[in-house]
């Protein structure tokens, strides 16, 4: 079994959170602190290359001084979470649901993330003890795929990842998402008062 209720308390604060993905160790920092000093709390890192990873480590070691979360993404083997976890990540998230990268993430003390499309998914997931999923592709799920996963599962908490900017996270967190997922809409300046505007609301 697997827990990830610590998901509870790192988004309590803000309704958002922020991924960013491929962009070296010196841009990475810089977009982290912006989403940090915007409001944003929880940075992911996606790996995937040995650059992904130094920024990883040198934006983990900048969250704990300001004590913010941050966790590696795109988690797909147990070798991305030993090395998440090497780079000082707290916590992981997947694209899909992987029950071995979910116990190997458990059992490094790292909360799993893992994404969910479908009924089937989520119904293993949470029967893994899991309460927090990222729902993957979220843009091309659409919002009424949430309001059909609450009847059944109403305990699940779903993290909407893929495609969200601030022009559709107010219509994803309107059908009770809890928190919606941004990359590139953190590097349009033209977004960053709407983003603003989306983290005055309680998550």
């Amino acid at each position: 079994m697997a827990d990830n209720s610590e998901f509870d308390a790192l988004f309590d604060s803000a309704p958002l959170m922020a991924i960013l993905r491929g962009m070296g160790v010196e841009r990475s920092l810089t977009v982290a602190t912006a989403a940090w000093d915007l409001g944003i709390d929880v940075v992911e890192l996606p790996i995937q290359t040995a650059d992904d990873i130094e920024a990883l480590r040198v934006v983990s070691a900048a969250g704990r001084d300001r004590g913010k979360r941050v966790g590696a993404g795109t988690v797909v083997t147990a070798e991305h979470v030993a090395q998440a976890a090497a780079a000082g990540a707290e916590f992981t998230v997947s694209p899909g649901f992987d029950i071995d990268v979910v116990r190997a993430s458990s059992e490094a003390g790292l909360p799993p993330l893992p994404g969910v499309a479908t009924p089937s998914e989520v119904q293993l997931a949470m029967k893994e003890g899991l309460t927090w999923l990222k729902a993957f592709p979220a843009s091309l799920l659409g919002t009424g795929w949430f309001g059909a996963m609450r009847g059944p599962f109403p305990a699940a908490r779903f993290v909407a990842t893929g495609g969200m900017d601030a022009t559709n996270a107010g219509a994803f967190l309107d059908v009770g998402v809890r928190v919606v997922a941004v990359g590139s809409a953190l590097e349009d300046e033209s977004q960053l008062p709407r983003l603003a505007q989306l983290l005055e609301r309680q998550p």
